[in-house]
């Protein structure tokens, strides 16, 4: 029997994402695929201790309940990292930052209605927009640089404004670039200027590689800018843990739509995560995170190099978990995807799967991510992939 499912679902698809989860579920796969954060650094004793705090010793844990004050108070803290003055008031506690996205999406875009994003972009937020069968306004971006300012300013000073701008500024997914301040500040002017929200996803912003880190794009606009974060990265993606950060008049908005989704963000992973993140153990197990996680994108650097360092090319990552390796022309990625699933067992998401309209860029590149395997298996993946690469050119 056929039901009556509504418009937009004739066209939509299963995403790549979850396809890749069967794909890649047998231990002969060696997988560069999924964003997964290594489950060896987990703070699994330290989350144990947490969550034993919260059944025994705090009140009602497993009831319905308001946002928990006391997270959004180490969450304010969190924010000062990323150069983020907020108030309590203006923190929204979310299910992950996949629904502080889609809460979002819900309350700015009316269906039909035009939005920006780069040429490359995460998929997850190609998804979130399908219900509203939105125009999606591309501007170019690159996998250095990162997204193309002036052509944002040129789209927003046309005729056709959109409902909003989604940026991924640090880490980006899939390119792995980490945007320059001039470019974070000029993109928070423009929004101001027309009026235009940026949602500014950054769930790699915690896991910065070098000395320094840039300061958010919401630390330079707290109007237009609402800032989607997540602790599905930084402690557990278990947890559906993350946060928005906008003004009061949005905070009450986003409070009606979360209703009608899920009444509430889960109570006891709201108090587990804030008995966790008070203690001192939290600034010492994200200083590991880093540590681990930089030594992992190093072994892929090296092992890049000596196999595919003639034809290949990437930029190192400063942030987040993914490199993007760009190959010569002739090669597929999609076609060597293929291939790999039933010969070298190394998998990866080819560059086409995050292009919002046909691109060369994306076609003959990868999105490789360093954060799942240890250096071990990088080492054999890597040489799996080479030699699916070479039999290609």
């Amino acid at each position: 029997m056929a039901h009556r499912l509504a418009a937009w679902t004739k066209d939509t698809k299963r995403s790549a994402l979850q396809d890749m989860l069967e794909l890649t579920s047998g231990p002969e796969y060696i997988s560069f695929g999924l964003g997964l954060p290594n489950a060896e650094c987990f703070p699994t004793e330290q989350l144990a201790v947490s969550a034993h705090e919260a059944l025994l010793r705090q009140s009602d844990p497993l009831q319905y309940a308001p946002p928990t004050e006391q997270l959004k108070r180490q969450i304010q803290l969190l924010m000062r990292q990323r150069g983020v003055e907020c108030g309590i008031s203006q923190i929204f506690l979310t299910a992950g930052a996949q629904q502080g996205i889609n809460l979002l999406a819900r309350l700015l875009l009316d269906p039909g209605r035009a939005v920006l994003a780069e040429e490359v972009t995460y998929t997850g937020f190609l998804q979130v927009l399908e219900p509203f069968q939105p125009r999606v306004l591309t501007v170019p971006t690159d996998p250095v640089s990162g997204i193309d300012v002036d052509q944002v300013e040129q789209v927003l000073q046309s005729e056709e404004r959109p409902a909003c701008m989604y940026v991924i500024p640090s880490g980006h997914n899939p390119l792995s670039y980490t945007l320059s301040k001039e470019k974070r500040q000029k993109l928070a002017q423009l929004a101001a200027v027309y009026e235009v929200p940026i949602i500014e996803d950054d769930p790699y912003g915690f896991l910065a590689y070098e000395d320094s880190e840039i300061p958010a794009i919401k630390s330079f606009q707290s109007d237009w800018v609402f800032y989607v974060g997540s602790f599905s990265k930084i402690l557990a993606p278990g947890l559906r843990l993350g946060w928005i950060i906008a003004n009061d008049a949005i905070i009450e908005k986003l409070s009606i739509v979360k209703e009608a989704t899920d009444i509430n963000t889960a109570t006891l992973t709201q108090q587990i995560a804030a008995n966790f993140l008070q203690k001192d153990e939290f600034t010492e197990h994200l200083h590991h995170l880093r540590q681990e996680y930089r030594l992992r994108r190093n072994v892929m650097i090296d092992h890049l190099a000596r196999q595919l360092g003639e034809v290949g090319a990437w930029t190192v990552p400063s942030s987040g978990l993914f490199m993007w390796v760009r190959f010569p022309e002739s090669i597929n990625t999609m076609e060597l995807f293929k291939e790999s699933i039933a010969t070298e067992k190394v998998t990866f998401f080819p560059g086409s799967v995050f292009a919002v309209k046909p691109s060369q860029m994306a076609s003959s590149s990868v999105r490789l991510n360093f954060s799942f395997n240890n250096p071990d298996k990088i080492e054999d993946g890597i040489a799996r992939l080479s030699r699916l690469v070479k039999r290609h050119l």
